[in-house]
């Protein structure tokens, strides 16, 4: 590599150390989901070994290690994707998500050592694979907090403004790796040292104050939910409004229902809703919303000969297999055997017309 060596002290090893310090924290925080913070952690940790490997390259001339530390990068977006959607499907989901997103890189960089012959052409993989990254997890955090049914119910709203801390970052490194390639195909790499150098300064800044925000807002979060009282009787007289709107008006049949909607309909700030549903239903609002329709679901299907897709559609169900697995959950049988147990006059496990009697099931 002719490209000149940057300063002394590479600053990608400053990155390394940052991302190491992040990974600890990570590690640390209570997300509700043991997964997630593994996955977040691991994101940290990739980051700091490829900083770490960068600044070997660039810093001190160790070519050796180039197909490390460009394939790397492939893992940054899938791990940083999955650390939140982990926590937005079910949980037997997770696996299945979990390989494919991460086996997809396996595959890439396996193709590319059988065929390829120069690793440069990966960079603009890795750029499509920030590009696809940051839409994915911008469209997650479209879904707003209550997606997030398998974080604990007084962090979701942190974990959603951490979300687009995500999307900025693989914005950013994306913007980076992306003139670092095009200086390579233009001018192979004369100008890559200076490239990295300048941004690593801004990308250091940002996990300075990530290692320094990110515990504090989650403390903060902690503190609050220590500090919130149980359901007090104004709590019951949000819910009970809440509830009777559901009941007269069957919003729940919407399947783009947001609390932030609700909460307009009942003219009270979209916290208050949220916060007297979390405290005297024990759940959040995608939980909560989704009783309702498996209380619909289940009337349907005792009362009707329409078949379980359309009663899935019809009661707000987006997808199938989430009103199945919903529905299994709570009822203890499958949406076919409810019916048939419903013919027989058998008396089903739950009180069909009260969603507040059944289970909890998770966001559909």
């Amino acid at each position: 590599m002719d490209s000149p060596g940057l300063i002394s002290f590479p600053l990608p090893l400053a990155t390394a150390l940052l991302c190491g310090v992040l990974t600890m924290l990570a590690w640390r925080l209570d997300l509700g989901f043991r997964l997630a913070n593994m996955l977040l952690s691991v994101f940290f940790g990739l980051g700091a070994f490829s900083s770490l490997l960068v600044g070997l390259r660039f810093g001190y001339g160790v070519e050796e290690l180039i197909p490390l530390q460009r394939s790397l990068p492939l893992f940054l977006g899938p791990l940083l994707y999955l650390s939140f959607a982990s926590m937005a499907v079910e949980r037997h989901d997770v696996a299945k998500i979990t390989l494919m997103h991460l086996g997809a890189p396996f595959i890439l960089i396996g193709l590319y050592l059988l065929l390829a012959s120069d690793w440069r052409s990966l960079d603009w993989v890795i750029s499509a694979s920030y590009s696809y990254y940051s839409i994915a997890l911008f469209l997650l955090w479209r879904k707003g907090p209550d997606a997030l049914c398998q974080a604990r119910v007084d962090v979701t709203q942190t974990l959603s403004n951490w979300l687009l801390r995500g999307i900025g970052f693989l914005v950013f490194v994306l913007v980076l790796d992306s003139a670092i390639a095009i200086d390579f195909a233009v001018n192979k790499g004369a100008n890559a040292s200076m490239l990295i150098s300048y941004g690593t300064v801004p990308l250091i800044f940002l996990l300075l104050a990530t290692s320094i925000r990110l515990p504090v807002m989650f403390s903060e979060a902690n503190a609050v939910s220590k500090a919130t009282p149980l359901a007090n009787t104004e709590d019951a007289e949000v819910v009970e409004r809440l509830q009777a709107l559901m009941d007269e008006q069957q919003l729940f049949l919407d399947p783009n229902i947001t609390v932030q909607r609700l909460a307009k309909r009942l003219s009270l700030p979209t916290r208050t809703v949220s916060s007297a549903v979390n405290r005297t239903q024990g759940t959040n609002m995608s939980q909560y919303v989704n009783e309702f329709r498996l209380a619909h679901a289940a009337r349907l299907l005792t009362e009707t000969d329409e078949s379980v897709a359309n009663i899935a559609t019809q009661s707000g169900f987006l997808a199938r297999s989430n009103f199945y697995r919903a529905f299994q959950r709570v009822y203890g049988r499958s949406p076919i055997e409810y019916r048939t147990l419903g013919n027989s006059k058998e008396k089903p496990p739950f009180d069909d017309h009260n969603p507040q009697n059944s289970e909890h099931s998770n966001s559909a």
